[in-house]
Parts: structure tokens; sequence; C-alpha cells
């Protein structure tokens, strides 16, 4: 566990619990709604956030499509409920308007495994390879790069390098490996590794397929190969939600953060979804740590006090943008498809 992870969604709301200072008999998500009209705010909510937080967004999806749609609107305060890589992306995209995250330890395993010093001395060591870098890493990983990629746009990507061009991939080995796989490059990859999708158990999951032997698994593609090997579909949270809506079953085993399991019963209405479990058998219960920093409250908090801001010197700020706008130019047009909030930003 890295020294910004705790044990448990309560410990991380626990810890933080004496530092939020309002009225506890605020109805939050009335005035959540009201200073969001009143800061002229944009709330953005990943799919791993909680309900309550995904209910009262404007946007929910993942974190490039929500900043992508952070900059078109007139907005002038973004609101990221998220982690902190994905809201230095939406300050990239987005350098005139003020972006805030609840809570600022809302870190990622995957960027603080891969430190910039040290990803610097890996680029180094291998001067003929093209450095691709998942979004799920640093401003200063990212300034570093050469090309970002998403789960989404990854293998698209890929195929667009010449066969003869060497490839670094960092941070995620598995992503990584899963790439290596589909695609057939051999890439040299960074061992980062997210601390959700790591605890999977594949002897668990295979139990649990014996259980319920008609639902399809599917598995982001951050999951270590052996879970990959059981999935009858892998993909991006957007991918997996497309997935679970047009497929006939009625019943799949979701191996990603299970909070995306929100959004899941909303647009495929009388479904049954059940978390992939991890090595003590329990179902749904690899919560992000970071994710769960974020709470209502928290987000009442940063709206009504603008703060905690994201703030990135304007050179990282352009260096950190170019491997992103290369990255928009190689991705293949597709229609948006998080769930948007229908509010005009007034």
């Amino acid at each position: 566990m890295t020294e910004n992870a705790y044990a448990s969604e309560a410990d991380a709301e626990n810890l933080f619990s004496s530092e939020l200072d309002f009225d506890p008999f605020l109805d939050l998500e009335d005035e959540i709604i009201r200073l969001r009209q009143e800061k002229n705010a944009v709330i953005l909510a990943h799919v791993y956030q909680d309900g309550e937080i995904q209910d009262v967004a404007d946007f929910v999806g993942d974190s490039l499509d929500l900043s992508r749609k952070a900059a078109a609107t007139d907005a002038d305060v973004i609101v990221f409920c998220g982690v902190r890589f994905m809201a230095e992306v939406a300050k990239i995209l987005s350098p005139g308007k003020t972006v805030i995250l609840p809570d600022l330890e809302a870190g990622c395993s995957l960027e603080e495994s891969c430190p910039p010093d040290q990803f610097r001395i890996f680029r180094e060591a291998h001067p003929d390879h093209i450095a691709l870098s998942y979004i799920n890493c640093s401003a200063e990983v990212k300034a570093l790069s050469d090309i970002i990629v998403t789960s989404s746009n990854a293998e698209a990507i890929v195929d667009q390098i010449p066969m003869d061009q060497p490839i670094l991939f960092a941070p995620d080995k598995y992503l990584g490996g899963y790439l290596a796989r589909k695609t057939g490059r051999d890439m040299t990859l960074w061992p980062g590794t997210c601390v959700v999708h790591e605890q999977f158990s594949l002897r668990e999951l295979v139990r649990l397929k014996t259980l319920h032997p008609n639902a399809p698994v599917a598995a982001h593609p951050e999951c270590p190969e052996d879970i990959l090997r059981e999935a009858d579909h892998i993909g991006s949270t957007s991918s997996l939600t497309n997935f679970v809506t047009t497929s006939p079953a009625q019943e799949f085993i979701i191996a990603t953060e299970p909070k995306i399991i929100h959004q899941m019963e909303k647009v495929a209405p009388g479904k049954t979804f059940i978390g992939a479990p991890g090595s003590d058998g329990c179902v749904g219960c690899n919560n992000c740590p970071f994710m769960a920093l974020n709470t209502m409250e928290k987000l009442y908090l940063a709206l009504r006090d603008g703060t905690p801001q994201i703030q990135l010197p304007e050179d990282l700020r352009v260096a950190a943008e170019k491997p992103l706008r290369r990255m928009l130019e190689m991705s293949p047009m597709k229609p948006v498809t998080e769930t948007a909030r229908a509010r005009a930003v007034a």
C-alpha cells in the first residue's frame, strides 16, 4: 500500500472528518446545486466515485472525456471529483479555468509508482524508444513522454507507430502487456500496477463463475493477465458500460472498481452486476482508497471555498499538453459516451 492509501473508505473519511467545517444540518445536495450556479462551475465525476457524487455531477465518465467536456463549456470553475492526475489533465486542457479537486490527497497508485526523476532515467536508458504513457501519470511524467494514451485509444495509437520503432510503455505493466499481446508489439514496460485491479483473485473469480455460469466477465485491461484470460469482454470504463448495455446477458461479473456499477444500473436497469472478488472472496470490495477520499462534504466545501486548486507552472503545463494533443490527433473519432446531466452551465 502506498503512503497515501487507506485500508478502507471508512478510514479515508474518518481521517479528514475533523477538518470539515460546515453546518451538519445543511442539505448538501441543494447547497452544491446552489453553489454550482453561483460560481458558474461544472462538476465532473469519474465513474469510480460514490453514487451520490455521480448523481449530483454535470458529467459522469472517464477522465479524458470529462476534461474535454469541461473545456467545451463556458464554466469558470471545474470541480473534478476524481484523482489528482485527472484534475491536472483538466487544468492542462483548460488553463484559463479554475480547477478544484475536493481532496488533494486523492492520488493514484499508478501515478505514485512512476516518479518523474526515475522515469527520466528510464527514458535516457532507451534513447531510441518512443515513450507512450498511460494517462494515469503525473503532469511531470506526461511532459517527459512522446504520446499519452488511454485504455480507450491505446491500441489504435500503437497501431499507428511504425513496426520498427521500439516502444516504452508506462506506468501500468498490465495494460502494457495487454497491448503488446493485442498488437504483437515488443514493448519495454514500466513495472507499475493499479492497487484496485491487482487485487482480483483468479481462484475466487473462477469460483464465482461456477456460481453464475451465464454471467459474462467484463474486465478492465489494468487487470493482471490471468484475470483477463477469464474475461468475455476487455475494455475501458466506457467500453465496459457499452458492453453490459448491448449484451443480451442479464447478469455480469465486473472486474474493475465496483462503483462503476452505479452507472451500469442506470443505463441497463433490470440487469444484475456482481463485482469481481479479491483474495478474501469478498465480492465488490476492491474499492479505490484514493477515489474514496472525495465526499459530498468535501465537494460542498470545495465549491464554497474555491479550494484546493490545481496549480501547474506554465512551462510544465505546456510541456505536458504536447503529448496530450498528439494523442488527440491520433485518436479515432467516436461519439462521446459519458453520461451528462441535462443542464446548461449558466
